[in-house]
């Protein structure tokens, strides 16, 4: 690679090639625990249920997401083929 001519290399930043996380959490899976946890805590008034679920659901998605980034488009594909959650 260092032969190359000039043109042939470009910088790339870092955040181009990381997943979009929201603190720590794959945007997508944090979203969707918050909405969840919200429906619990307000909709249901069940406060307690749902500020552990949020903070349950969101440790458990910070640890997944340290394991493999992408997971959160790995599990969208596997529900999405035939057969959904069966293993």
């Amino acid at each position: 690679m260092k032969d190359l001519p000039e043109g042939f290399t470009v910088p790339l930043h870092r955040a181009l090639t990381e997943p979009i996380r929201l603190g720590g959490a794959p945007r997508a899976l944090a979203i969707l625990n918050g909405t969840i946890a919200a429906a619990i805590g307000l909709g249901l008034q069940q406060w307690l249920a749902g500020l552990l679920l949020a903070l349950g659901g969101h440790s458990l998605a910070v640890l997944v997401s340290r394991r493999d980034p992408h997971i959160a488009a790995i599990l969208a594909r596997h529900l999405r083929q035939a057969g959904g959650w069966s293993c």
